[in-house]
């Protein structure tokens, strides 16, 4: 067994954490030799700029039905075991000692990181992988300690990625060959089966989703930017995959604090994560230049792209492979960035949704009920690739637009984002980026231009005089006319050439979102209930 490069607590060696019988270890590796390890592994190819392109194989999208929280004394009463599938300590403990086998004589690469921007709220999260590129992800995704930080960093939760390993159902009791086990009583993590570097992310993500509620910290599916002129004036946005978070915060006439992950705190908000994973599936400089830009600097890693073999030239139209294709890059890659993640109070709450149906107006203002009501409805739709499966766009609701990473009940954070709108009045809107016109077969996807447009109104402000009327529907409050933005965008019963189609698409969402809430009933008060009718 060997150690090789970068700093490491010496007290914090594999060997001090019981790994035994692997090959190498190669600690805290910087861009340069994590890229250098991959392609002399061939995980991947060296693109324009010295991007790193990689392919991700038979997983392109998450596996949220082969996720696993280890039943035990400290999850047993805590846990939202509707959603979450359960899995034994004793199971847990046996897959655990397959993974210890499975590592006998493979290298191994870690990264010592921190999740969270918030030195009072962050955690420590030692990342071991099998393959180099997935420390280059992660690296890229979580926040880097300081040299003196290593030196003295504290591990508080491990997580063990073997892509080459295939899981036992019947043995470890999961699902398929592929498993995502969260032991929060050991503090551990195993992801087995899948080569999607989301994976790793998305459990630090689950880990916070658990851990920060105790302490009265609200976390957030979320992107946050804060204005240039006013670092008073933050917004935050709620929202799935597909709907828009990472390119709607990414605006160049605001700071960007972080595309994906949030805590609110007392203090403020502040970022889980040191990158960005931006989808770049028809990515132009012309709509996005700052996220276009990332696409070929160094070390950027470029998943599932279809690219020219010679040049090396991206093809950002060919979803051939995935629509779910990223780009994985370091937060400071974008040059209106927050260096330190940390934004004061949110002075706006857009709920982004992505409609398939075609009928939610482009922006309405909601009350904190029916922040509240459709928060916990979480509706939206998920966005093709983006889970193994779906092929194009699918209406769903996904609890606190995110129920894939809630391991404690909706009411529990949709009760902590209740009390923190009130607490600070923050204005609540509604902002659709899906279909107008029609729906996913006959309408068109509503154009970024106006979207953007909307927004800049919203959280500049421009939007306190306005006149709005009731939607007939859902109830919210919906603007009659917004500062550049055509007023025939507003109102999307009138894009449509059939009225009666609207109506008959109307009712049926509307009916959609009564019997999914049902689940909720009990857990809410009656103005939060009532919320749909205004």
């Amino acid at each position: 067994m060997n150690t090789k490069h970068g700093t490491v607590n010496p007290n914090l060696t594999l060997n001090s954490q019981g790994i035994t019988g692997f090959k190498t270890a190669y600690y805290n590796l910087t861009e340069p030799d994590l890229i250098s390890q991959s392609l002399c592994r061939d995980e991947g190819e060296l693109g324009i700029g010295g991007a790193l392109l990689v392919e991700t194989g038979k997983f392109t999208g998450r596996s949220p039905k082969d996720k696993h929280i280890v039943v035990s004394e400290e999850t047993a009463d805590k846990v939202w075991w509707e959603r979450n599938a359960k899995m034994s300590s004793e199971a847990f403990e046996e897959l655990y000692e397959d993974m210890l086998k499975h590592i006998q004589g493979k290298d191994l690469f870690v990264q010592d990181l921190y999740g969270g921007a918030d030195p009072k709220y962050r955690i420590g999260v030692r990342v071991i992988t099998e393959y180099s590129w997935h420390n280059l992800f992660i690296r890229h995704l979580l926040i880097r300690p300081t040299g003196s930080d290593l030196e003295n960093y504290i591990n508080d939760f491990s997580i063990i990625n073997l892509p080459s390993f295939s899981a036992n159902p019947t043995k470890h009791g999961c699902k398929s060959e592929t498993v995502i086990a969260i032991n929060f009583e050991k503090r551990l993590v195993l992801i087995g089966g899948t080569e999607y570097a989301g994976e790793n992310k998305k459990a630090v993500f689950t880990i916070l989703n658990y851990l920060l509620p105790e302490v009265g910290v609200m976390p957030m599916h979320c992107s946050a930017n804060v204005s240039k002129e006013n670092t008073e004036q933050t917004a935050i946005f709620f929202g799935l995959s597909g709907t828009g978070k990472t390119t709607l915060s990414s605006d160049p006439d605001r700071i960007l604090v972080g595309d994906d992950e949030h805590g609110w705190s007392d203090d403020g908000i502040f970022n889980f994560e040191g990158g960005c994973y931006a989808k770049t599936i028809n990515l132009s400089a012309e709509s996005e230049p700052e996220i276009f830009k990332t696409t070929s600097m160094f070390a950027t890693v470029i998943e599932n792209m279809v690219y020219d073999k010679k040049t090396k030239e991206l093809d950002f139209k060919d979803d051939s492979l995935t629509a779910n294709m990223r780009a994985a890059y370091p937060m400071h890659y974008i040059s209106n960035s927050s260096a330190k993640g940390i934004a004061s109070q949110p002075n706006h709450v857009i709920l982004l949704t992505c409609d398939a149906f075609g009928v939610m107006p482009p922006i309405a203002k909601l009350t904190p009920a029916q922040a509240m009501y459709h928060f916990l409805s979480g509706f939206t739709s998920k966005a093709a690739g983006t889970e193994r499966g779906v092929k194009e766009p699918e209406p769903t609701f996904s609890t606190c637009f995110g129920a894939p990473f809630l391991p404690k009940p909706p009411d529990v954070y949709g009760k902590l984002l209740r009390d923190k709108i009130a607490k600070g009045r923050t204005n609540c809107w509604l902002v659709n980026t899906g279909w107008t016109g029609g729906g996913y077969e006959n309408g068109s996807r509503m154009p970024i231009k106006v979207t953007r447009a909307l927004l800049s109104a919203a959280i500049n402000n421009k939007l306190v005089q306005a006149e709005f009327v009731k939607d007939p529907y859902f109830g919210f409050a919906v603007p009659k006319a917004v500062p550049n933005v055509n007023p025939s965008y507003l109102n999307p019963r009138d894009t449509w050439g059939d009225v009666g189609a609207y109506d008959k698409a109307a009712k049926k969402l509307v009916n959609l979102f009564m019997k999914n809430f049902e689940q909720h009933v009990h857990n809410v008060d009656n103005d939060v209930r009532t919320a749909l009718s205004g």
